[in-house]
């Protein structure tokens, strides 16, 4: 009865353990949806916002003021300047992302 107590209590710990690091490893989108406006140029700088698989596409007023350094530490993997868009990598957080920032602007 012992032995099953003691796999009991090993189980509930790595479970605790897995949860725990599951959670830090989940990025706040909210938090980060805010930085990457802030980057942008504030929400009054963009004029649309659309997101296609990997890659999240803004039109903005000025690309000038953009500070692309702070979206790169942010996790893009790349962005293409085209005009007064951004096209910016993110991977499959791109929709994720997209849908907070409509909630913002």
């Amino acid at each position: 009865m012992k032995i099953y107590i003691t796999y009991l209590i090993i189980f509930v710990a790595l479970f605790l353990i897995t949860a725990i690091v599951v959670k830090l490893r989940k990025k706040d989108f909210n938090i980060e949806s805010n930085k990457l406006i802030t980057y942008l140029g504030g929400k009054d700088n963009i004029v649309n916002a659309e997101c296609n698989l990997s890659r999240f596409k803004v039109i903005l007023k000025d690309t000038s003021i953009v500070n692309k350094d702070g979206i790169q530490k942010l996790g893009a993997k790349g962005i293409v300047e085209v005009d007064n868009q951004l096209k910016i990598i993110y991977g499959r957080e791109s929709r994720q992302l997209k849908r907070y920032i409509d909630d913002i602007i």
